[in-house]
């Protein structure tokens, strides 16, 4: 990319070619040992003590049978569609008793303990120490380093020892991934600074509620304003005049934040709610790495402030498959409370009639996570299931990883269970190309991935909201005092929606419409720009709450479409199934296509630089010309910082190589939901 990367943990390596990507395919396509390796720092051998679950998926004996029965049940032309399996149904595609048991058996010899086999036969779990590990699949285990996330994978090809080798499809575990959370936060990029979070008490808690839009504002832009900035010697002006993000904010007392009220008119989801559709009768599945202690707490004083049901024991549940984590304070510690409590107050607050479970795991590997949902899906907590975490792009992710990933998630979505992913918030991830760019596991077809936005509104006006595709990026006008002469060629990537082509799995086919030959992401989008995003509640270390502003992330749009799905299953009155097929076969209109062409109802910043050389004037497009490598649309804003001494333009809807298009498009999927119109929609039986 030409411009600066400024979001923690994006990609900054080499652009990728598209031959190297091919010559990736086929390696992972003759063994499975992951591609990834070849890109990443080897740090040696794991410790061959170190304590690994692994999850053994054993081979269907009847895998293409099972593969055609599972697309059947989204084929509205199919007899069996929406008739959703049972673990008796899932048990005839599975291996036999006497399959499952010399796979155990081998299993035990080399040293592992069994701790559990699924219902349908499908997985075996067990544990073990590294070494045993590495014995019992013929391997040696080394740890890697990517892009700064540390993983370990096999450095041979793997195969489970003795006769039992032949029955194994693939394994969760032996190359493990560590799952990112994916919140996003606004900061002042001169400071480095938060907003400042306001301390909320039982005694303020309803005063605040009152006094939000003191705190915040959903009208992010305001009115043309002209300005002139002067330095140097000799004199240099800078004189501009466009929209203003966040005019007079210069202090950051004011957030630009969704209310919990704003932000469902937003979506059209007041005229739901006053039919009822507010998602009574359903669950919100949201699956957590550590859990948090105080979120039912921190949760209900978002409640409070926002004027939503209060969270107990009839529509609130912690369910911990393994146990309570070891150590209370590992979410804190690795930022997981953070994400669990974003996730609860939106899931709660766009659909407040829905109970809300929340699923911890006891740690953060990919299987951990893997188990989660095997769990979710066995004990049918739930049919809209929300997962704001990503393990590592489709490049990195070997077969092991994607494999174990997709036919975990198959078994759900035989089941009728929509299990939804975020998309990721660094773009294309530093690759150049959408190619080998989207996120794990969102990527896997039996998966509905979700992108982001931006929802935009300006002050004044009466045409409505502005959304666009989440890719935020700025440049300076002036910086510590100087006008920047020339502006144009110093963009900053902030944070943007992740998508793309996987090199991994082909297309499903309902998207056999869409271009490219691999699966493509995302399927939908929602609210993610943390610029025009929301507050939660959380407590800090001495059990005070407070509310803290501008969140955001793909962590945010997967709660989000969550809920819309779970309304949209209690208007059906039976479970929809996997959103992403669905979303796909709608008819333009059915849901909000995301467009890139620039709004006629604002302007976009341009100006004029004045030094001892004359003028030269800088349109929209200039302020951003080390960015719009594939943008054919934004909007803009003037920024102003903390100071008054550094001025900024920010564009909204300029997303790396990824980019916004009528239609499907890999920054936005289909579109973002639009209220009741995508609720009947879905909902109509086909």
């Amino acid at each position: 990319m030409k411009f600066q990367k400024l979001c923690k943990g994006a990609a900054t390596g080499a652009l990728i070619s598209l031959a190297t990507m091919s010559s990736a395919y086929a390696q992972v396509a003759e063994n499975n040992v992951s591609s990834g390796i070849r890109y990443s720092t080897d740090l040696g051998p794991v410790n061959p003590s170190t304590e690994i679950n692994l999850t053994v998926h054993l081979k269907l004996p009847k895998k293409a049978e099972f593969d055609k029965a599972v697309e059947a049940l989204y084929d509205p032309t199919s007899p069996t569609f929406h008739k959703w399996m049972t673990d008796a149904d899932l048990k005839t595609y599975g291996p036999t008793d006497a399959q499952i048991a010399i796979v155990r058996k081998e299993l035990e010899k080399q040293g592992l303990t069994i701790l559990s086999t699924d219902t349908n036969g499908f997985t075996i779990r067990v544990r073990g120490a590294a070494s045993n590990v590495a014995q019992a699949f013929n391997t040696q285990i080394n740890q890697y380093r990517h892009n700064g996330k540390v993983f370990r994978a096999n450095v041979q090809n793997a195969q489970l020892s003795g006769e039992a080798g032949q029955y194994v499809s693939t394994v969760a575990g032996l190359e493990s991934h560590q799952a990112h959370p994916l919140v996003s936060r606004a900061v002042d990029p001169k400071t480095k600074q938060f907003y400042p979070s306001t301390e909320v008490t039982s005694s303020t808690a309803s005063a605040l509620s009152k006094n939000l839009r003191g705190l915040m504002t959903d009208q992010c832009l305001s009115a043309p304003t002209a300005y002139n900035f002067q330095s140097g010697t000799p004199a240099t002006n800078g004189v501009y005049f466009g929209n203003v993000y966040m005019q007079g904010n210069q202090l950051l007392l004011i957030s630009c934040d969704y209310t919990a009220a704003s932000l469902q008119d937003a979506y059209g989801l007041t005229a739901a709610y006053q039919k009822g559709l507010d998602g009574t009768g359903q669950t919100i599945v949201l699956v957590e790495a550590y859990g948090d202690t105080t979120i039912e707490k921190d949760a209900n004083v978002f409640s409070e402030i926002m004027g939503l049901p209060t969270l107990t024991s009839s529509n609130f549940k912690i369910v911990y498959p393994e146990g309570q984590p070891a150590d209370p304070n590992a979410g804190v510690l690795t930022g997981w409370n953070t994400e669990i409590a974003l996730d609860v107050d939106w899931a709660h607050a766009m659909a407040p009639g829905a109970k809300i479970v929340v699923v911890v795991t006891t740690g953060q590997d990919s299987e951990d996570f893997q188990d989660a949902i095997r769990y979710v899906v066995s004990h049918k907590l739930g049919n809209s299931v929300s997962n704001s975490y990503e393990i590592d792009t489709d490049l990195i992710a070997g077969s092991l990883e994607q494999k174990s990933w997709d036919q975990t998630l198959e078994v759900a979505t035989a089941k009728g269970i929509s299990v939804n992913f975020s998309t990721g918030d660094s773009g294309d991830e530093g690759l150049g190309t959408p190619v080998g760019a989207a996120g794990v596991p969102s990527v896997s077809p039996h998966a509905t991935a979700v992108g982001g936005t931006s929802i935009l509104n300006q002050v004044g006006s009466s045409t409505g909201k502005i959304t666009t595709g989440w890719g935020s990026v700025g440049n300076y006008l002036m910086r510590g005092g100087v006008v920047q002469d020339p502006p144009a060629g110093n963009s900053f990537f902030v944070a943007g929606s992740g998508g793309g082509e996987s090199i991994f799995f082909a297309k499903p086919s309902w998207q056999k419409a869409l271009p490219g030959t691999g699966r493509q992401t995302p399927d939908v989008s929602a609210l993610a720009d943390p610029y025009t995003g929301v507050p939660i509640a959380l407590s800090d270390q001495f059990g005070a709450v407070f509310l803290q502003y501008g969140y955001g992330g793909t962590s945010l749009a997967s709660p989000i479409f969550s809920a819309f799905w779970a309304i949209a299953n209690q208007k059906a009155g039976k479970p929809l199934g996997q959103a992403a097929p669905a979303i796909a076969a709608l008819p333009k209109g059915d849901i909000q296509d995301v467009l890139p062409t620039t709004p006629s109802t604002v302007t976009n910043p341009a100006g004029v630089v004045f030094d001892q050389n004359g003028s030269t004037y800088y349109s929209a497009a200039d302020l951003f010309s080390g960015a719009l490598e594939t943008s054919t649309g934004f909007t803009s804003a003037i920024w102003p910082f903390v100071g008054g001494d550094t001025w900024a333009v920010i564009g909204f809807g300029i997303d790396t190589s990824l980019t916004v298009t009528p239609g499907w498009d890999n920054v936005t999927g289909y579109g973002t939901p639009n209220g009741l119109t995508f609720i009947n929609a879905v909902a109509a039986e086909k």
